[in-house]
């Protein structure tokens, strides 16, 4: 059994790309679109990323593969999605809690 280096890993982004200006220019409706597609993204991306670990360890307990090094780098790949995701939830609805004790 060979070891592989550490480039031939291959490595996911964690977020999808940023929305580019024309996209976060739009007027008001399609902002509220725009933030809800974003998330909808970011959602999908976390999920197959957890899809993907879950079948890299099905096939390294199956024997499938015998390289422990891509199964271990994609299950840390979808926990660190997983926390990013996670945290910025919680920023969401701290701003948003914020935003409705504002007084006026």
């Amino acid at each position: 059994m060979a070891i592989q280096g550490i480039s031939s890993i291959a490595t996911q982004p964690i977020l999808p790309p940023v929305l580019t200006p024309t996209e976060a220019a739009s007027p008001a409706g399609g902002a509220a679109s725009s933030f809800g597609r974003l998330v909808h993204d970011a959602v999908r991306h976390v999920e197959s990323g957890q899809a993907h670990a879950t079948s890299s360890i099905q096939d390294l307990l199956t024997g499938k593969s015998q390289d422990l090094l891509p199964v271990v780098a994609e299950v840390a790949n979808a926990d660190m999605s997983f926390k990013l995701l996670m945290a910025v939830r919680n920023k969401v609805i701290e701003a948003y809690k914020q935003t409705i004790n504002m007084q006026i």
